[in-house]
């Protein structure tokens, strides 16, 4: 269990490329002197071993986050290297973040060489629907998990192989908390509100708006139909995070994505 958020420590963690319909499965396995093996498996492969990690008396929360940290810088500097622009896109369950970038794909597939890393606890569903815009996908399974790591990414990267001077969209686990806390290696983090949530989130979740350079406020088509405060919410938001940059939009309308894509482009 990961102890700085409660959840998982990824040993459940699966990991599908849907181009090559390949599927990893790792499993950690405890020995009898407090040794723990962690197994990677694939339809491809025969079991290997890819760490031991002996029972050593430490500060887990101060370990866990320094092993993701240096993972994430060396994930940064692979982008970095690559001119990959990577992006980690943060939300609450149903937000409109798959949505947001399946339009996004096909609006800007002309422009910009996308390739995407989606995360859930289970199931390909997103990942399906990236596929179906000619996107290259890989899909994280993080199982009990409920956000990626640094770690998760770089295996996803093995699998996705990004061209050089492309956009690497990271589609975290729908999630106001744990998400904000682990780098990933990205440039930049990209919050996701929508208006069927209550306007006071970046003041009851302000970590993750405050470690957020963009909020994207979603589904503006039906403020009509809903009681949300646009303005109080991003007083809220700027309250938080002075820096923030915002945009309005719709996904199913359009209203508002030529703002978001002008800041893509540009980056």
């Amino acid at each position: 269990m990961c102890v700085t958020c409660g959840c998982s420590d990824g040993s459940d963690t699966k990991i599908t490329n849907l181009e090559e319909d390949k599927l990893e499965h790792h499993h950690t396995h405890t020995l009898p002197d407090g040794t723990v093996i962690t197994h990677t498996h694939s339809h491809e492969a025969a079991p290997q071993i890819h760490a031991k990690i002996h029972n050593t008396t430490i500060s887990l929360e101060e370990n866990i986050l320094a092993k993701n940290n240096l993972l994430a810088a060396q994930n940064r500097g692979w982008f970095k290297g690559r001119n990959i622009l990577a992006l980690n896109l943060m939300s609450s369950p149903g937000a409109g973040k798959t949505t947001l970038l399946t339009r996004t794909i096909n609006d800007l597939k002309d422009k910009l060489t996308l390739s995407v890393i989606e995360g859930d606890q289970e199931t390909t569903n997103d990942a399906e629907k990236i596929k179906s815009t000619g996107c290259k996908v890989v899909q994280i399974n993080t199982g009990t998990g409920c956000h990626l790591d640094a770690a998760m990414i770089e295996r996803g990267l093995e699998q996705l192989k990004p061209p050089l001077n492309s956009v690497v969209m990271i589609e975290n686990v729908g999630n106001l908390v744990c998400p904000a806390l682990f780098d990933l290696g990205e440039q930049a983090k990209v919050v996701i509100l929508s208006v069927t949530e209550g306007e006071d989130k970046p003041i009851k979740y302000p970590h993750i708006f405050r470690a957020s350079e963009i909020m994207i406020l979603t589904k503006i088509d039906l403020l009509p139909y809903v009681q949300f405060d646009v303005e109080r919410c991003i007083e809220y938001a700027k309250q938080v995070n002075p820096q923030i940059q915002i945009f309005q939009v719709s996904s199913t309308t359009g209203a508002g994505l030529a703002d978001w894509y002008g800041w893509l482009t540009e980056k």
